[in-house]
């Protein structure tokens, strides 16, 4: 699914920084930068699409998009639409336990701010995925993702039993060769950007 027509990405004058609060801003900054977005944007829609194509599952979390986020709501829509027991579900953050659980969403859905002003569903029932979508402000080798540095997502795979299958969302300047996990972290099981399937652990 690599597509040889997307013009290269810009070249942003510094390398990545090698501690990661620096290297999240520098990442996001990037994001926030990138004149072409909507153009990988769109590439990375087809990505999704295609790659859901070969997928059993009928249940996705996904995410509500900031800080110039990767929007995987339009594809997941038409992935839905195939099939009326496909659910999509967006996360609501559990504040006891820092905890992600996901709540039933489409178009229209009713929508609240939660405590980081981010919309969440309203009054939609609760389900565990079984796919994930988690996005990524930087992704490196075996499925080492940078998140925003709150755990919620880490926290959440520790606890679902059985662990949903976990796909990385992020754009193609996000790859950082030399990302180490943290004890904590839990890898993913793969990664697409707007070049296709950038990695994907083997069965």
């Amino acid at each position: 699914m690599h597509n040889r027509l997307m013009p290269p990405l810009p070249n942003f004058n510094e390398t990545p920084s090698t501690d990661k609060l620096s290297l999240r801003k520098q990442l996001q900054a990037e994001r926030l930068a990138m004149a072409d977005r909507h153009v990988r944007a769109a590439q990375l829609q087809q990505v999704l699409r295609v790659w859901l194509v070969s997928r059993r599952e009928h249940s996705i979390g996904a995410y509500w998009p900031i800080k110039a986020e990767f929007d995987a709501l339009p594809a997941l829509y038409r992935w839905s639409e195939a099939d009326a027991a496909r659910r999509i579900g967006l996360p609501v953050i559990q504040r006891e336990s820092g905890q992600l659980s996901f709540h039933i969403w489409f178009p229209g859905c009713p929508m609240e701010d939660d405590a980081f002003g981010i919309p969440k569903p309203l009054g939609t029932e609760a389900f565990e995925p079984a796919l994930l979508l988690v996005p990524c402000v930087g992704y490196g080798p075996g499925g080492n993702r940078l998140g925003y540095g709150g755990g919620f997502y880490d926290r959440t795979l520790a606890a679902l039993h059985p662990r949903p299958y976990t796909v990385g969302i992020g754009f193609a300047h996000g790859h950082v060769p030399w990302l180490k996990p943290e004890p904590h972290d839990v890898p993913l099981d793969a990664i697409l950007n707007e070049d296709g399937v950038f990695w994907q652990r083997p069965d």
